[in-house]
């Protein structure tokens, strides 16, 4: 039996306990991807806002854009090489300041993508910086000699794969890349750096974006030493590339990250009621993203992995992950993500009878019932399942490089299917996309959805209205009650009235029914509708409701 746990709401001044951020929806869009409006294959900055309508009919409350900033796109936008520029593949400014402008007025908040982990080589700061080992940026990247014997100066393995260190004839020296060999590391323990970034933020925040999300957080700082990783110790049938060997204790996560994140929070209240979000990888993140949060005078808010790369949803698994957010005094706001762009679709990971209609379903019921920020990733409104991508049509350079073992990123990153029979699926008018739609995608359009009222967009458009009219689930503490195993039940509570949150994530009927403390209740909405309804004396496998309580 899970034991009954209950968190609190959080401790925070009342302008932190009521800010708009608190409990918001947030709409992921990977812009490439999301729409073209110039028939040259590639979404578009006017695309984008072509199609806020659209999201804001979705009852959402902000939008958060992946990386548009100029870029070779050997990363696909997360190698930057201008942080206040913009890829013309995406636009003008002109373009950004109508995004802006146009969701302002629908009422959606605009989060744009930081980077400060790394950059392109390419950027002019790189460019400089590898001339020699004297000019005014030779200590903006993180250089290290050889070992004697001309070997990289540590251990240390990419996320891509083979080492993190590439020699550079310039300098003669080795730098540090996390990532590709084309996305070195910036010395962000040099304050020169952190000034140059923060005015990348004060540049953005000018513009009139409202908060930022910060990609690979704890990428940021290295370990001065330049110490070995040790070996994890993983059994090689759980190994698809190097970097799965090594404990990233010295490559990452160096406690030096917190007191830039302070300082990058002095400059966010520069433009009072803007948002920060982290996102924090690795195998114990929690950790950091605690530290990140702490006290109010750091970011406001951290998402991990816990759901991105799980192969199964199951109640132990959540209720672990709502487990360590408590609520207790200094403790930031969790977000929480089932699909991204970097992660296969949770539809497909989840879906284990075939109904992908109802997991769909089933994922936004609990998604947006959890205590923190639900991120919801273009496509999850419609159960787009993740894309199939042969291996000639590939284009992430993680997947081609660790091919077949993992699924890599580009499932993930397909075309927004928009029109079921129009070319591309209404994504672009171009004869050829700047990645291969996937074609069972049209089925999922959402223009066949629109016209559809059971559908999952449908659904997607009336869970997210009654989430807005409880706030126990917008902003509502916590308290996880007594279950079995496959049985995840918790109250969201606020005193404009509670909610009961059941879900049987397993995959056998249950007679669970609610404890006669939570009282007289009232099912509000299911995995298949919004509506009312009696609280039901069994649960079948990979269904859930929510209710109200009281008369």
């Amino acid at each position: 039996m899970a034991s009954a746990q209950t968190f609190p709401g959080p401790h925070a001044d009342t302008a932190s306990a009521l800010a708009w951020w608190r409990g918001a929806v947030i709409y992921q869009i990977y812009p490439r991807s999301f729409a073209d409006t110039n028939a040259d294959g590639i979404g578009d900055l006017a695309g984008i806002a072509e199609r806020l309508d659209y999201i804001a009919d979705l009852g959402v409350d902000g939008i958060w854009i992946s990386p548009f900033f100029t870029s070779p796109m050997k990363d696909f936008g997360y190698d930057v090489a201008d942080y206040c520029g913009i890829d013309p593949s995406f636009g003008t400014f002109a373009d950004f300041d109508r995004v802006v402008e146009k969701a302002h007025a629908l009422g959606l908040k605009v989060i744009i993508d930081q980077v400060y982990s790394h950059t392109s080589d390419e950027h002019a700061w790189f460019q400089e910086s590898r001339q020699d080992r004297t000019n005014p940026k030779a200590d903006w990247y993180v250089w290290a000699d050889p070992k004697p014997c001309g070997s990289p100066p540590s251990n240390w393995q990419s996320v891509f794969g083979g080492s993190a260190w590439q020699w550079d004839g310039p300098r003669k020296q080795y730098y540090l890349h996390n990532f590709l060999t084309s996305q070195p590391d910036l010395n962000v323990h040099n304050v020169e750096v952190q000034d140059a970034l923060l005015d990348v933020a004060r540049f953005w925040l000018a513009r009139g974006v409202d908060g930022f999300r910060l990609d690979a957080l704890n990428f940021s700082m290295h370990d001065p030493d330049l110490r070995d990783n040790p070996p994890s110790g993983l059994p090689m049938s759980q190994v698809t590339r190097p970097f799965d060997m090594q404990i990233k204790r010295y490559n990452q996560s160096h406690p030096d990250i917190v007191g830039f994140l302070e300082r990058i929070r002095a400059t966010i209240e520069e433009f009072p009621g803007r948002f920060t979000v982290a996102e924090v990888g690795g195998p114990e993140p929690l950790a950091e993203m605690k530290a990140f949060t702490q006290g109010g005078k750091r970011l406001d808010s951290a998402y991990n992995f816990d759901f991105l790369y799980a192969p199964r949803l199951t109640a132990p698994l959540v209720r672990a992950s709502l487990q360590q957010w408590s609520g207790e005094e200094g403790e930031g706001w969790p977000s929480w993500a089932f699909s991204n762009h970097d992660a296969p679709r949770a539809v497909t990971r989840w879906t284990l009878d075939g109904d992908m209609a109802r997991a769909a379903r089933l994922n936004l019921l609990l998604l947006l019932s959890l205590r923190g920020n639900p991120i919801i990733y273009q496509g999850e409104e419609l159960g787009l399942p993740q894309g199939e991508v042969a291996f000639e049509d590939l284009l992430d350079p993680e997947a081609i490089a660790n091919w077949p073992h993992t699924l890599g990123r580009d499932g993930a990153r397909t075309p927004m299917p928009w029109a079921a029979d129009a070319p591309q699926a209404g994504f672009s008018s171009a004869n050829r996309t700047w990645l291969k739609r996937d074609p069972a995608h049209a089925g999922f359009a959402v223009d066949r959805q629109a016209a559809d009222p059971g559908s999952t967009l449908a659904y997607a458009r009336s869970i997210l209205r009654l989430r807005r009219d409880h706030p126990a689930l917008v902003r509502g503490d916590i308290a996880i009650l007594d279950t079995p195993e496959d049985i995840l039940a918790f109250l969201r509570r606020d005193a404009a009235g509670d909610v009961l949150c059941v879900f049987n994530l397993g995959e056998a009927l249950s007679h669970w029914t609610p404890p006669t403390e939570c009282g007289k209740a009232r099912v509000i909405a299911t995995h298949d509708a919004v509506g009312d309804g009696n609280v039901p004396e069994a649960l079948a496998p990979r269904t859930g409701y929510w209710a109200i309580l009281g008369d």
